[in-house]
């Protein structure tokens, strides 16, 4: 029914009858909700992994998720006709054409850099693919949306809320111990059958051709798919590798070059590193961080270190090096492992080393949730150069090397380098366009650098860029214009998407808060990705608790919202907007500069304080809405706009979002005042 009080006219039809219990009606909630998420996640990972490049852009599926979800639960709102029965038949032919049309996305430009753009572009332009991708993962969405949605209305407003986190904090659980034990997709498809076959239970011819041909399809496909040889799924990546005879192998991720394994490392690119450090003894301990191939453990080895600490991601790709490197580097017993992000490494000891090497850590994806923010991005910060300038004994050299495309990326790093150290680097550039090997060390003598290797700067030299705006690979703060173009359809596909499926545009107006309240939410969100990917690391096991802290405190949120209802909601704005205040005044490197213990508690409490605060204001608007469907859909689809809104973070860094999220509340706090003076007047 409309919410007499708020004059909306969107005509909601009653749910049809079923008799199901409460208790059946939760967990059917529970259910779909983990299905949601589920397939959420299982598309940003396979999607990456399938459509080269697109783990570059893979917000887009975030993007195109929470539209699609918002979707199905404004047509579940105007509609009988469920959508949910069209699930398989969409996200079938989804599956089938990605993998039987092969699609290698642009990615190529001199002012934002792409690894492995050498590849042949195929397939339509990324300003059309990529809203195409959009709009489909959309579709999909918007079926498990619709499901969702017909069992939210038949529950209390607060209670189907509550059922619904439930139901996305499993999922985020479940996805993530499959990604610990590395399950291949047809472990993701089989999950997603079951639950779809228990959701729809087809018993009529027609509708069990409609269901059951394209799980059958998808799971053939994905079948395939997880059967071939040479492919491993790591937390991170489609990993496709290949033996090189007596080279050991070499490793595609995401279908782009990642790295070669090599049985000789008399290469420059190796023996630059070394010939570089003036003192004639050799180097007692060495950091390697990107460990991965194990080149550079066994050039460490091979100068005659005497103990070597090999610090790599990502653990499945790691075992794989193990396995194949011909002289078996990892099994020296001077060399010790560590699964973990190099720079959290770094802040968690007090170890000093005669030689750190930053070796090839190009990680070709995004962490999961940010727009921008590559897994090792706060590697080439000016504050991660401090870090590598701390952690080095009094002559110890710093070294990093890789082909890095554009010389402008070359001076930037050196940039970084000079003034972090006090002294110029040394660049020694090789045969390829953009490769380089770049030293440097605290003591200048420290250092031989013959005279045509030394750095100049000149006025065109980029900036550093800091842990606030991670974009080495942007070579100014602006939105690049194919990001601006691929938005801006993104969003036009979103207003008519919205009007075709929800009716006149005015229908949505009385929940125009709880739109603000959505978009200024994926912001706080995306704040707290990034700032926990700086201060614990950009591992996956990082970036899933954080995932699941946040729906965890908006879970609390509404738990106590449930028992509680506060008679002045203006009051829960005022510390909301206190605690955004709070979290933009403090310094992320004050809290990387506490002990481990004591920084997590304080950006645990900084971090999910506006998170918590958040949705007890959404949560006590969201209790009266006459209409839920219509006023969720509204929130999910603002949160579709603050994902688009969160590239702004290129311009102005993250902590400046915080400002952004400031003012969208605000005009929450605006339009829906007059909600705020009826609950404060039917209590008084």
């Amino acid at each position: 029914m409309p919410d007499a009080t708020d004059g909306s006219t969107i005509a909601t039809p009653s749910a049809d009858p079923t008799g199901a219990s409460p208790r059946a009606l939760r967990v059917r909630l529970i259910v779909l909700t983990f299905l949601m998420l589920f397939v959420e996640l299982a598309l940003i990972r396979w999607l990456g992994g399938s459509v080269v490049y697109l783990s570059y852009f893979s917000n887009i599926v975030l993007l195109g998720s929470f539209l699609g979800v918002g979707l199905g639960f404004l047509w579940a709102g105007r509609s009988s006709v469920s959508l949910l029965r069209f699930t398989p038949l969409v996200l079938g032919a989804l599956v089938l054409f990605v993998h039987f049309v092969p699609v290698t996305l642009q990615a190529v430009g001199t002012d934002l850099i792409f690894f492995g753009r050498e590849l042949k572009p195929n397939g339509p332009p990324r300003e059309l693919l990529l809203p195409a991708i959009f709009i489909v993962v959309a579709a999909v969405l918007a079926c498990i949306g619709d499901g969702i949605a017909r069992t939210f209305r038949q529950l209390a407003n607060l209670d189907a809320y509550q059922f619904d986190l439930i139901g996305s904090i499993v999922g985020v659980v479940i996805f993530t111990l499959l990604a610990f034990v590395g399950a291949q997709p047809i472990v993701w498809g089989s999950v997603v059958t079951v639950i779809l076959l228990w959701a729809l239970r087809p018993r009529k011819l027609g509708t069990l051709a409609l269901v059951c041909l394209p799980l059958v399809a998808l799971l053939g496909t994905l079948g395939v798919e997880s059967t071939k040889s040479g492919v491993a799924w790591t937390p991170y990546y489609k990993a496709n590798y290949a033996v090189l005879g007596p080279n050991g192998i070499g490793v595609f991720v995401n279908g782009i070059p990642h790295w070669f394994q090599v049985d000789e490392t008399q290469e420059p690119i190796y023996t630059t590193i070394y010939d570089r450090r003036a003192a004639a003894t050799p180097p007692k301990n060495v950091l390697v961080i990107g460990a991965g191939s194990g080149n550079d453990v066994q050039k460490a080895i091979d100068m005659g270190a005497e103990h070597i600490d090999a610090v790599e991601i990502d653990r499945r790709l790691l075992d794989l090096a193990a396995t194949y490197h011909p002289k078996r580097p990892y099994d020296d017993p001077r060399v010790t492992v560590h699964i973990d992000d190099g720079r959290a490494f770094l802040e968690q000891t007090d170890q000093k080393w005669d030689v750190i090497v930053l070796a090839l850590p190009d990680s070709l994806t995004l962490v999961q949730g940010a727009s921008s923010v590559r897994l090792e991005s706060f590697l080439f910060t000016k504050e991660a150069a401090e870090s590598y300038r701390a952690h080095l004994t009094a002559d110890g050299v710093f070294a990093m090397y890789n082909n890095y495309r554009e010389f402008w990326l070359v001076d930037r790093y050196a940039n970084t380098l000079a003034q972090t150290f006090g002294t110029d680097p040394c660049v020694t550039h090789l045969e390829n366009r953009g490769q380089a090997v770049i030293t440097v060390s605290k003591d200048p003598t420290a250092i031989d650098c013959p005279a045509e290797d030394a750095w100049v700067r000149d006025a065109s030299t980029p900036a550093p860029v800091n842990d606030d705006r991670p974009f080495p690979y942007l070579k100014n703060p602006s939105i690049p214009s194919f990001y601006l173009v691929a938005l801006g359809l993104i969003l036009l596909v979103s207003l008519l998407s919205v009007r075709l499926v929800g009716g006149p545009l005015r229908g949505m107006g009385a929940y125009t808060d709880l739109f603000f309240m959505g978009v200024a939410f994926l912001l706080l969100e995306t704040k707290n990705v990034v700032q926990f990917a700086l201060l614990f690391g950009t591992t996956w096991l990082v970036n899933a608790l954080v995932f699941g802290g946040v729906l965890l405190a908006v879970l609390g949120a509404v738990t106590l919202s449930k028992r509680v209802r506060v008679r002045s909601p203006w009051v829960l704005y005022a510390l909301l907007a206190g605690s955004i205040v709070i979290n933009w005044i403090i310094p992320q490197h004050l809290l990387l500069d506490l002990p481990f213990a004591l920084r997590l508690v304080a950006a645990v409490v900084l971090a999910f304080s506006p998170i918590f605060l958040a949705n007890m204001v959404f949560s006590q608007r969201f209790r009266d809405s006459g209409d839920s469907t219509t006023a969720f859909a509204a929130n999910l689809i603002g949160a579709m706009v603050g994902g688009v809104l969160e590239y702004v973070s290129l311009v102005v860094g993250y902590r400046n979002l915080m400002i952004v999220a400031l003012i969208l509340y605000g005009l929450a706090f605006l339009f829906g005042r007059r909600h705020l003076v009826a609950t404060a007047g039917s209590r008084a």
